[in-house]
């Protein structure tokens, strides 16, 4: 992952269709086994938590990776229309969170007051990170949430409205669709000119109005993904009476669905906006994640495949991981002027980060220490 996200960039595609060669191949060498069947609602629970590592492991890297020079430009966050590989990253995070919510997997939801209280920690962590980062003096894009916000706000934001709103998960996808709809059709009647030019009022919500109103679009984001992991990973209609084939290809197509859809919002709505989280955005997201996890899927038909040592530790602590790797990020950048570091330092630096952060968490995970904050 880190030499295709800096040195072997250019390669990234040639470096692809080789590892999707290999898998293939890997697939047609175990034919001989018996044919895998589907089991228990969590039959592809080990596809899943590889993807969610897969998504942590990409983030924490490409967090220091992009104050670097070997770190292509192209990969960085956009400033207001486009996409780029940093871009897919805060809505990754929401749909892999509502992809495995309580919701997702048919559980009966806390009451509000137990849902406020599993909240406080991201609001905690978010004016956590908010004084930290003014106290040191951090760079912060104020063009990207606004001049308080970040994105612990945002998610402790739509955990509070998924507390008060009990939204079934076979009803999540049209609320979620109505939701964003109304929040698109706001967008191309003004809000987006609000949003993307510079001002700003002394109000708290105008000082912040990328992080407050994008807030529609991630809880859109968020009702899609409580839907659509309902019905593709935990009903039983799924994991009982489809094979695993029919399963894979099902992912596949409502990826491919949502690609279409994604290209037609884009070339006749509005171009796809992270700054905005738009339905473009939304559905590209969802369209990238799904095909992501419908590769890590056809690791069912390998015999005995299933999580690594060093994935199952990631996937005990995520937030754990990410909050360390936040920490060493600003440890690294406090410590030497990563913009003027030639590409091999920099290089070894990020293996070093890499290294550091993997070895924590392993430890961690050997202690068998699962770290929960609420």
């Amino acid at each position: 992952m880190l030499l295709f996200f800096t040195v072997l960039s250019d390669w990234i595609y040639s470096g692809a269709i080789l590892l999707s060669t290999m898998l293939i191949l890997s697939v047609i060498s175990k034919r001989s086994y018996p044919r895998l069947t589907v089991g228990p609602p969590f039959s592809f629970r080990a596809s899943i938590s590889s993807y969610r590592v897969a998504l942590m492991l990409i983030t924490c890297l490409c967090i220091l990776a992009v104050d670097f020079t070997i770190f292509p430009r192209r990969y960085a966050k956009t400033e207001t229309y486009g996409t780029s590989l940093m871009d897919l990253g805060v809505g990754s995070f929401v749909l892999a969170n509502a992809v495995v919510s309580r919701e997702a997997r048919d559980i009966s939801s806390v009451n509000w007051i137990t849902g406020l209280k599993a909240t406080t920690p991201l609001f905690l962590l978010g004016f956590i990170r908010l004084v930290t980062t003014r106290g040191v003096d951090y760079q912060v894009h104020v063009t990207e949430y606004g001049v308080h916000w970040n994105f612990f706000f945002t998610l402790a934001a739509i955990s509070v409205l998924t507390s008060f709103c009990h939204i079934p998960a076979k009803h999540s996808g049209i609320i979620g669709f109505a939701v964003l709809i109304g929040y698109q059709t706001w967008l191309v009647n003004g809000l987006n000119t609000y949003l993307l030019s510079d001002e700003r009022g002394a109000d708290i919500i105008s000082q912040n109005k990328e992080g407050v109103f994008s807030i529609f679009g991630y809880w859109g984001m968020y009702l899609l993904g409580v839907h659509l992991g309902y019905h593709l990973f935990y009903t039983k209609k799924t994991s009982i009476s489809r094979s695993s084939t029919r399963a894979i290809a099902r992912v596949f197509l409502v990826s491919f669905l949502l690609w279409v859809l994604t290209i037609l919002l884009d070339n006749y709505v509005e171009r796809i906006s992270r700054r905005l989280c738009n339905m473009p955005y939304v559905t590209w997201v969802l369209a990238q994640n799904l095909q992501a996890v419908g590769i890590f899927m056809l690791s069912a038909y390998i015999p005995a495949s299933g999580l690594s040592s060093l994935e199952e530790a990631f996937d005990r602590n995520l937030l754990p991981t990410f909050l360390l790797a936040n920490v060493l990020t600003g440890v690294v950048n406090l410590w030497v002027d990563t913009i003027f570091i030639s590409p091999a330092p920099s290089l070894v630096i990020m293996i070093a980060y890499a290294f550091a952060l993997s070895a924590a968490m392993g430890a961690v995970h050997f202690s068998g220490v699962r770290l929960k904050f609420w």
